[in-house]
């Protein structure tokens, strides 16, 4: 994967937060965010390093796993658990809230937004006199995909 990364602050503020915390500043370490960052999707640890080595294999499993959990202090990445037990990374969407669907088959991730759905989870947090500080809502099923195979092989 080629790396086009347009998210320019996002890589200032992570290079700022290294400097804070004393650490160097490496081409590798580098590569990782901006690739992280560039891809957009979910990624487990394991995930992500076999796609760097596939173009970089002098990076480090222990370098991504450290890249990975300082991008998550510095709020740059959040780290997700979807009931398989995985941990998976996300770039923090700072311009809007999404909310997940998780196929349980092959363990797809597709990330939505729905108007009706936020409306309606501040109506429920004032009617019991609540105050949210943050939420996720994940919905688990098969995708299109795994119904059509699950069909074929009924």
């Amino acid at each position: 994967m080629k790396v086009n990364f347009k998210n320019k602050s996002a890589l200032d503020q992570f290079k700022l937060e290294k400097y804070k915390r004393g650490l160097k500043t490496s081409k590798k370490r580098s590569y990782i965010v901006q690739y992280f960052l560039a891809a957009d999707r979910h990624y487990s640890i394991e995930e992500l390093y076999d796609e760097l080595r596939a173009e970089h294999p002098r990076i480090g499993y222990s370098t991504v796993y450290r890249t990975m959990k300082l991008l998550t202090e510095c709020g740059l990445a959040s780290e997700r658990n979807f009931a398989d037990g995985v941990a998976r990374f996300e770039p923090i969407h700072r311009t809007h809230h999404h909310d997940h669907l998780i196929c349980t088959g092959c363990g797809k991730i597709i990330e939505f937004t729905n108007r009706n759905i936020e409306r309606l989870q501040q109506t429920i947090a004032r009617k019991y006199k609540f105050v949210t500080a943050s939420h996720k809502l994940e919905l688990y099923g098969l995708c299109a995909a795994c119904q059509k195979k699950k069909r074929k092989n009924s």
